[in-house]
């Protein structure tokens, strides 16, 4: 694949998005030091294949965190968060962000990806958060930066809902969305 023609082409893509979708899938459930056998034998390639595609761990990871951030930005934006109100913005928000899945779930799991994805995707959360507190829909006595922390504990959660406990998307994000609003105390 060292060809640029090779990389354009429509065979690229779909043996490179497979492997993709596998690595976050296997990096998920086992962790960023998964076995890359493993990820080949879930994207259906073979490890040769594999390692054409994507010369090392590092260079997969990288991709896989280029996707997600690229992948989580384009549903933030589509989302229009600046047209409604703080409490809208935060449930378009969450179901963005778990929509993304296993892929958000790897850039969130190690701290410096973490910090690469925040410097591209926080900005976007943290202003309705700052909206949210200045109008008072959110706590004043914590930063936005402390907010954006538990949304994302709230996103993780609501992915594992998806893919543990069987939640569909939207009634996962709607659970994450109002836990992170409501809280955890009863109703009345």
């Amino acid at each position: 694949m060292d060809s640029s023609a090779s990389r354009n082409s429509p065979r690229f893509d779909r043996v490179s998005g497979a492997i993709l979708d596998a690595a976050a899938r296997v990096f998920h459930e086992e962790g960023a030091g998964a076995n890359l056998a493993a990820v080949a034998s879930a994207a259906g390639v073979s490890r040769a294949t594999l390692y054409r595609y994507y010369a090392n761990r590092e260079a997969l990871l990288d991709a896989l965190v280029a996707d997600a951030v690229a992948d989580a930005a384009r549903r933030l934006a589509d989302a229009g968060l600046e047209r409604v109100g703080v409490e809208e913005a935060i449930e378009r928000t969450v179901r963005a962000l778990v929509s993304v899945g296993d892929r958000y779930a790897v850039l969130v799991s190690d701290h410096a990806t973490l910090k690469a994805a925040d410097d591209q995707l926080a900005a976007t959360v943290q202003e309705v958060l700052a909206r949210g507190i200045g109008t008072g829909v959110l706590r004043r006595d914590l930063s936005a930066g402390t907010h954006y922390v538990f949304l994302a504990g709230a996103v993780l959660n609501a992915i594992k809902l998806t893919q543990v406990h069987g939640l569909g998307l939207e009634e996962a994000s709607a659970v994450a969305a109002s836990f992170f609003l409501d809280g955890a105390r009863a109703r009345d």
